[in-house]
């Protein structure tokens, strides 16, 4: 494969031209050697490790149980009650404390059970339902927070591990030069200054490679915190920076974008608090029936009764409980179409930074890189002419470095879009199973 960046150890004097090859090797030198390692941690595996191992999206999957549990046993009936006692037991007297003297006393059993009418359970299941929806849209909410973090610690490192091997690249050909440079100069056919020069070149150089290892461990850290794992690389596969997300697709956001979906939930769980309120205002009957057992000489009695709450004062109880309800649904519908709105222009306008950046960067890779691969071209031509100095050829490379730097941090700028973009998404895999997909 050619390189701009190609070794020699030795300076001829007129050596050939190495050809247009120059030209094309600054955009495949990105995707070579310098690139990442091709069995690093995937975008895949890495968004898996962040999902399933992320305590917050574990709490989150807890809640939904926890909600299902809750929804399981909303139009059960209440759980009758036992009564035991004995009634008009003398205390005075010489029949006190003797249950069987007088024929007003009696040991009583009974049952008591309290009605919930089917609308009140009925309305109570719809309750229940709805906030399962609820707790599992703010879950997909998380996980769809937890996935653009890690897309986006996954794009930075894979950029940053080209810019390190770009940066290396470049100081490897410069350390190669100065070698032969140095070797010349002790053969009196260059100058001290030439040699100085070249070697502030090559610290300058160095230097750019020590920053861009920090960065590259920095964004190390931060992938590590979401996926948990020791990963020291990631493969060089990185996205097709295509989002399923369109100008054509936003009437569908309600379905494919967590932030809305919840509002949405949200809204519907206020309607379904509303519609509780209106049937927990309609009191409860409780039917009662009890044996009570009497003294050998006496009769034994049954009895059975109903109580029926009254509702005294329901313009201040009741009425407003339910008015407070519907108000949090104005409210609920009110956040949801602010939800919509925000998400809609978000995502239109980090849609028009994707396309620009594409833009951007298809224009730099057909007319700015090969400018710059052939100022390579050309200094190194005159420096092994004898017209030009290899300082000039350091800083030609340094500049053909600093371009391509220039289309890499603008390829991580728009995967990071991309990130926010795609990966806020509900996923396929959850998108088409249970209630999510309704």
């Amino acid at each position: 494969m050619y390189s701009i960046f190609t070794s020699r150890h030795e300076v001829p004097a007129k050596p050939a031209r190495s050809g247009p090859a120059l030209v094309a090797a600054l955009f495949l030198l990105a995707s070579s050697s310098t690139s990442a390692a091709p069995d690093g941690l995937t975008l895949n595996d890495a968004l898996a490790l962040a999902t399933s191992g992320s305590a917050s999206a574990k709490a989150a999957r807890a809640s939904i149980t926890a909600s299902e549990h809750a929804a399981a046993r909303a139009d059960q009936l209440p759980d009758p009650t036992l009564k035991l006692g004995i009634d008009n037991l003398p205390i005075t007297g010489p029949d006190r404390f003797r249950p069987n003297a007088d024929f007003m006393t009696m040991r009583r059993i009974g049952i008591e059970q309290q009605w919930v009418s089917r609308g009140k359970r009925q309305a109570r299941t719809e309750l229940a339902r709805r906030s399962v929806e609820a707790v599992e849209a703010a879950h997909l909410d998380k996980v769809a927070t937890i996935r653009v973090e890690t897309g986006k610690a996954w794009m930075t490192v894979l950029y940053k591990q080209r810019a390190l091997g770009l940066s290396r690249s470049i100081a490897r050909e410069m350390e190669s030069d100065l070698a032969a440079l140095q070797a010349s100069h002790r053969g009196a056919k260059t100058s001290a200054s030439d040699v100085l020069q070249a070697r502030t070149e090559l610290l300058l150089s160095g230097d750019g490679v020590d920053a861009a290892a920090q960065d590259l461990q920095t964004a190390l850290f931060q992938l590590r915190r979401w996926t948990r794992t020791d990963a020291e690389a990631v493969s060089n596969e990185p996205p097709n920076l295509d989002t399923a997300l369109t100008r054509s697709a936003m009437p569908n956001l309600e379905r494919m974008h967590p932030a809305v979906l919840n509002a949405r939930r949200t809204v519907d769980l206020a309607d379904a608090d509303v519609g509780a309120a209106v049937q927990e205002s309609r009191p409860d009957w409780s039917f009662e029936a009890g044996f009570a057992q009497r003294g050998g000489q006496f009769s034994n009695m049954v009895s059975f009764g109903v109580s029926i709450p009254l509702t005294i004062r329901r313009a201040q109880r009741q009425d407003r409980e339910i008015a407070e309800k519907a108000e949090l649904g104005t409210r609920a519908r009110l956040e949801y179409e602010e939800a919509l709105l925000e998400t809609q222009s978000s995502f239109e306008t980090q849609l028009g930074q994707l396309e620009s950046l594409k833009r951007r960067i298809a224009r730099l890779e057909k007319e700015l890189l090969p400018t710059a691969a052939q100022q390579v071209e050309i200094a190194l031509a005159d420096y092994r002419g004898g017209t030009g100095t290899l300082t000039a050829v350091f800083k030609a490379r340094r500049a053909a470095l600093e371009r391509r730097l220039q289309v890499n941090a603008l390829e991580l700028e728009a995967a990071l879009i991309w990130a926010g973009l795609e990966l806020r998404l509900i996923p396929q895999n959850m998108a088409s199973g249970g209630r999510v997909a309704e």
